[in-house]
């Protein structure tokens, strides 16, 4: 986080990328988010992400790159959005696995997906006609001598 620009030669993102764990999504939401954002901003963009998989498995975090990608939300909350609603879907999944109807590649208000499951709110609309009680107070302006 202190060095971004170390991180495209960093000994551990090459073996990260032997390993598998750096796959050609990481690569190409990377290289988006460098050429929004700048390559300082862009790379600490990435490092948050890389850090969302000390909580989240790493296929979830792969497809909220994926997603996010596609949408170019190209934010470290949009992937981590995009990734705990695929890791809501994993665990809603059933036994066998059947295709999914639903497209994954919105990108979700974080309000308007809370505001979804509130009640509605049955409450008046709020009014102002007690401040024209005011305006009826108030005095002519005098002219001053």
């Amino acid at each position: 986080m202190r060095k971004p620009g170390a991180l495209p030669g960093a000994t551990a993102l090459d073996q990260a990328r032997s390993a598998g764990r750096f796959t050609p999504v990481h690569d190409a939401w990377w290289a988006a988010a460098v050429k929004a954002h700048g390559e300082r901003d862009g790379s600490r963009a990435l490092i948050e992400v890389l850090l969302l998989g000390r909580h989240l498995p790493h296929e979830h975090l792969v497809t909220g790159l994926a997603a996010a990608l596609k949408t170019g939300a190209l934010t470290a909350d949009a992937v981590a959005l995009e990734a705990r609603k695929a890791a809501e879907e994993d665990s809603h999944a059933p036994a066998d696995p059947v295709l999914p109807t639903t497209d994954r590649s919105n990108v979700t208000s974080l309000a308007s997906r809370r505001l979804a499951h509130l009640p509605p709110d049955k409450r008046p609309l709020p009014s102002v006609a007690h401040y024209d009680q005011l305006l009826r107070l108030r005095q002519p302006d005098r002219p001053t001598t």
